[in-house]
């Protein structure tokens, strides 16, 4: 009897060991996927900066504020929301854009 008892506290020792290694794995990918949510992130961010600036005469020269207010007002122009709302509905969707 002595001997079944220590198989099986062998048993769940060793199966203690692999939780502490899957929770451990789990939480080096869960680590992995916060840093790859980032650098896309980070990329579309420089990447649509970069397609902004190349819009804006003279950058350089231009402030936060003012790029914000240049913003503001392009999608306050009549339509612009429902473009956006259109294009948005139809990525969604799973619909290439045709145009």
């Amino acid at each position: 009897m002595n001997k079944k008892l220590e198989k099986l506290n062998r048993q769940l020792a060793q199966g203690e060991a692999r939780l502490r290694r899957a929770q451990h794995e789990e939480k080096i990918l869960e680590h992995q996927i916060k840093q790859l949510t980032r650098k896309e992130r980070t990329h579309r961010l420089c990447t649509r900066g970069a397609m902004l600036e190349s819009f804006l005469i003279r950058p350089e020269v231009l402030t936060d504020d003012d790029v914000m207010d240049i913003l503001k007002q392009a999608f306050s122009q009549t339509g612009m929301k429902e473009v956006v709302s259109e294009i948005v509905k139809g990525r969604v969707a799973g619909k290439p854009l045709t145009e």
